[in-house]
């Protein structure tokens, strides 16, 4: 769905690339991850793959017509706005159902009438997310979008996700090691530039809510990725 080509990109001012000659594809709908220790990278190339950075060399390419979306912990919402008057403006014509289906397995109906700004973290972060799954894309791009989030409605949205948009394609970031082996098929983990290999891939175990969980797999998995890093 998704490759990047000889990526090289450095900060200005810093002494050396954070990626060099970086080579990295996506290539079927459903969850990966990027997976690695902070400043290694993952939100920079997330940024350089939705288009948010181009001063960089190489070459990004999506195939298909549909877009590529960036949704990140923390996303700033109009905090004079009510989350339900929000979303009516933000939903595209003929998702009303969906935007409602949403909400329910969100946990947000109580919500509808509140503000933003008197929302905590993980509320907002799951309005914000519901938002971006509302609209027309090919992959979205979660960065710690269900941060501060408890772990049994994290899970639920996970599920919900993968059942409603089985054609998409998602980038997941987090530094849930127990998360991004259960729910996620490829895992990228992102070693730094100064390593002979500056990514790994290892495969996760892209769990279903349908089916039972395969606990020594699971495992096996987060030690592949933890050994990776």
């Amino acid at each position: 769905m998704i490759a990047c080509h000889d990526i090289t990109f450095r900060y200005p001012g810093a002494e050396t690339p954070l990626f060099e000659n970086l080579d990295l594809s996506i290539d079927k709908p459903g969850f990966h991850a990027l997976f690695g220790p902070s400043g290694v990278g993952k939100t920079t190339l997330a940024r350089i793959i939705s288009g948010d950075i181009d001063n960089f060399s190489g070459q990004v390419k999506a195939i298909g017509e549909r877009r590529c979306l960036y949704t990140y912990n923390r996303e700033r919402l109009p905090g004079w706005s009510s989350v339900g008057r929000h979303l009516e403006k933000t939903t595209p014509s003929g998702r009303q159902g969906l935007k409602d289906e949403l909400i329910h397995h969100f946990g947000l109906a109580r919500l509808m009438g509140m503000r933003h700004s008197q929302l905590s973290m993980g509320q907002c972060n799951r309005v914000n997310l519901l938002r971006y799954l509302l609209q027309d894309f090919g992959i979205l791009i979660m960065d710690e979008s269900l941060a501060n989030v408890d772990e049994p409605t994290r899970q639920a949205i996970l599920y919900k996700i993968k059942s409603l948009f089985p054609e998409a394609g998602f980038l997941y970031i987090s530094h849930n090691v127990v998360e991004v082996a259960r729910f996620c098929d490829q895992i990228i983990v992102f070693r730094g530039a100064h390593q002979s290999s500056q990514t790994c891939r290892v495969s996760g175990q892209d769990h279903r809510e349908t089916r039972p969980l395969d606990k020594t797999a699971l495992e096996r998995s987060m030690l592949e990725i933890m050994n990776a890093a």
